[in-house]
């Protein structure tokens, strides 16, 4: 545990994996490894669901690792700039088969396989227009979450503090990026304008408190306002059809006949870029990506005016990313949609974003133009934050 760095060893000893953050947990797994000194380390995906901070202490951990105990690394990921940074050798798989490799320097500078080719090439595009608009759809004033905590005292409970006096306006048909380390209350605040978590200060929706609204005007706020989650493993019920998850919200709050039912749910499956007749299908015959899309189309069904994306991207391959965010792009496009999208990986914040909300320890630290906070943040938290990105990123 001395090894891999792990903090306030005494108490962490007796911790439960709960009781870590996402970092803490990934050093203990490395630990797990560690201890019976292997001469080969297969790292399966190990910085998927860190943000970037954290991923780099990660990988800078493992390089460590690797020259104190002269152990060789399997690195398996999709993510290419990780790979680049670092990996000596790299192989490329595609349908089962090794299709190119080589030593990585003369892989990335000159790949001969097309599949390679694709897979160098699909990084996420910046915005081009970025839309500020007057018109706020969602107008947040002094929020602030607690969650209950065990307290020393007996019989009594403590409140952590997991987002503080936030306040922030949300443009009508905007996306607007949430960004910051594990633990910062990005999530939390998601959760808080979806009306899953109590609250203290104001929410306004389209001009109205959330907190005053009566019941038939909650039942309305449930279908204009819809979230997508980071995991399509997890996410959708493995003994529904995907007809049945993408149609199950219409019989809460529509009445349509079964022909009509059908009829939409078709539609929308070709609004994501999924074929109809995969309609009765399960969840376990699709991949990553088209779980996504059956997750955006659950989603989009319902008509809903304002979107949460909750790190919808972070467990899909750089390409199947791609496809994600371009259906999300038409779709806004389509349904007149705004997004808050709340993730870690920050290429896909600038490829999505029009506004950008930094977020540290519950608290908003730095917000503005999507362009003026990549080009020139102006608190250290957030340069920290794309330095950690740009050291783990690919040219």
């Amino acid at each position: 545990m001395q090894l891999v760095e792990i903090p306030d060893l005494e108490r962490r000893y007796k911790s439960y994996p709960h009781e870590l953050s996402g970092g803490q947990r990934q050093r203990i797994m490395i630990a797990m490894s560690l201890i019976n000194e292997p001469e080969l380390l297969i790292a399966d995906e190990p910085t998927t669901a860190l943000d970037v901070t954290i991923q780099a202490q990660i990988l800078d951990l493992m390089n460590r690792l690797k020259e104190k105990l002269g152990m060789s690394i399997l690195f398996i990921t999709h993510d290419l700039g990780l790979v680049e940074k670092f990996s000596d050798r790299v192989c490329v798989m595609k349908e089962g088969k090794i299709v190119e490799q080589g030593v990585t320097t003369e892989i990335f500078s000159n790949p001969k396989h097309e599949y390679t080719i694709k897979l160098l090439k699909s990084e996420p595009r910046e915005k081009d227009h970025l839309l500020v608009s007057e018109d706020n759809i969602l107008d947040i004033s002094n929020l602030s979450v607690f969650y209950k905590i065990p307290s020393k005292k007996l019989f009594k409970t403590d409140r952590f503090c997991a987002v503080s006096d936030i306040s922030l306006k949300i443009p009508r048909n905007s996306t607007v990026g949430v960004v910051g380390e594990s633990g910062s209350g990005k999530s939390t605040l998601g959760k808080a304008i979806i009306n899953l978590l109590d609250f203290e200060g104001s929410i306004k929706f389209n001009g109205k408190s959330i907190k005053d609204l009566r019941s038939a005007e909650k039942k309305l706020l449930k279908k204009d306002i819809q979230i997508v989650f980071q995991d399509p493993y997890g996410s959708l019920s493995p003994r529904m059809t995907v007809g049945e998850i993408i149609g199950e919200g219409l019989d809460i709050h529509f009445d349509f006949s079964n022909e009509e039912k059908i009829e939409k749910i078709s539609n929308v499956m070709k609004d994501v870029g999924l074929d109809d007749s995969l309609i009765f299908k399960y969840p376990h015959e699709f991949s990553g990506g088209q779980r996504q899309r059956i997750a955006i189309a659950r989603s989009i069904i319902l008509n809903p005016k304002f979107m949460i994306l909750d790190e919808p991207t972070s467990a899909l391959d750089r390409s199947i990313q791609i496809q994600v965010i371009d259906v999300l792009k038409r779709l806004q496009d389509k349904y007149e949609l705004t997004y808050l999208f709340i993730s870690h990986d920050l290429k896909v914040i600038r490829s999505m974003c029009d506004q950008i909300f930094v977020m540290s320890e519950g608290k908003l630290v730095e917000y503005g133009k999507a362009d003026e906070v990549f080009e020139n943040p102006q608190q250290e938290y957030t340069q920290k934050l794309l330095r950690a990105a740009l050291k783990y990123s690919s040219n």
